[in-house]
């Protein structure tokens, strides 16, 4: 299989759980820092680097393809520059390696859009996409695009995982210092607006890259005062094993979990190859 912006690589743990044996799986991918969570826990990885050279001829018969390509130009709290924005753009190139790859199977991720660029892609790779938000599956509200031509891939049952579920009895280095104190206060109507989960909502809000890049991220009211979700609560609420991503800085682990797949969907969508 060939997976597209592979990031840490959630599509393999999806294949995993979902019992799909892989013989090779090719993985696109060029932040190192993504690269070396993958390697680590799935060191029989191909890296093929840049999305932009890979040439299909050089490749086995791809049974599936993958990838959620970037979304800064898609998303509703970016700068809306949609195809323009050259890493959304980079779309196109999962396009021309769907075309040229000519997989069995294929699935492409991204965020909620505007209708008109959700059109491009819709009419580009030819089947019409499903909306799953990953809090059927986990204790985080995420909604998510998938374009798919696996199939009979309807909404997954409801798990009903809360936060309380996935967060740690003693989490170190999530308390806000005095100099994020003073940061939050000065931002507090906004923090609270955008940012800020609580147990009484039983589901954490979406987790960003954009987020977690500084403090402007996803924080918690506990009994104990208002913290940062840690980074294994993080890993959590996107499925993953705890420790996943704990060969990286804490800031990278932050980001590279804000990019990342919700593993339950995807094995979800995944588990409907098993059947065929």
């Amino acid at each position: 299989m060939l997976s597209l912006f592979d990031g840490i690589s959630c599509g393999q743990v999806a294949l995993e759980r979902a019992g799909i044996d892989v013989d090779n799986y090719f993985a696109s991918e060029i932040d190192k820092h993504a690269i070396k969570v993958t390697q680590s826990n799935y060191p029989d990885t191909i890296q093929l680097g840049d999305v932009r050279d890979i040439d299909c001829s050089e490749l086995p018969k791809i049974d599936l393809l993958i990838g959620g390509s970037p979304c800064q130009g898609f998303s509703y709290i970016g700068k809306h520059l949609n195809f323009e924005d050259p890493k959304s753009k980079l779309f196109f190139e999962y396009a021309r390696i769907l075309n040229e790859c000519n997989p069995t199977y294929f699935m492409l991720e991204n965020v909620r859009m505007k209708k008109e660029y959700m059109d491009v892609i819709t009419e580009t790779i030819g089947v019409e996409p499903i909306e799953i938000n990953s809090s059927l599956v986990s204790a985080q509200s995420r909604p998510r695009i998938y374009w798919t031509n696996i199939p009979n891939v309807e909404q997954p049952t409801d798990l009903g995982i809360k936060l309380n579920d996935v967060l740690e009895d003693n989490p170190t280095d999530c308390w806000l210092t005095e100099s994020h104190k003073k940061w939050w206060d000065k931002n507090k109507d906004y923090q609270l607006q955008k940012c800020y989960s609580s147990l009484d909502k039983e589901k954490a809000i979406c987790m960003t890259a954009r987020q977690y890049a500084s403090w402007n991220g996803n924080y918690i009211s506990t009994d104990n005062g208002i913290r940062k979700l840690s980074p294994i609560e993080c890993e959590r609420l996107q499925n993953l094993p705890d420790g996943y991503t704990d060969m990286a800085s804490t800031t990278q682990r932050y980001k590279m979990l804000g990019n990342a797949w919700t593993v339950g969907v995807i094995e979800h969508i995944f588990k409907n190859m098993r059947c065929i």
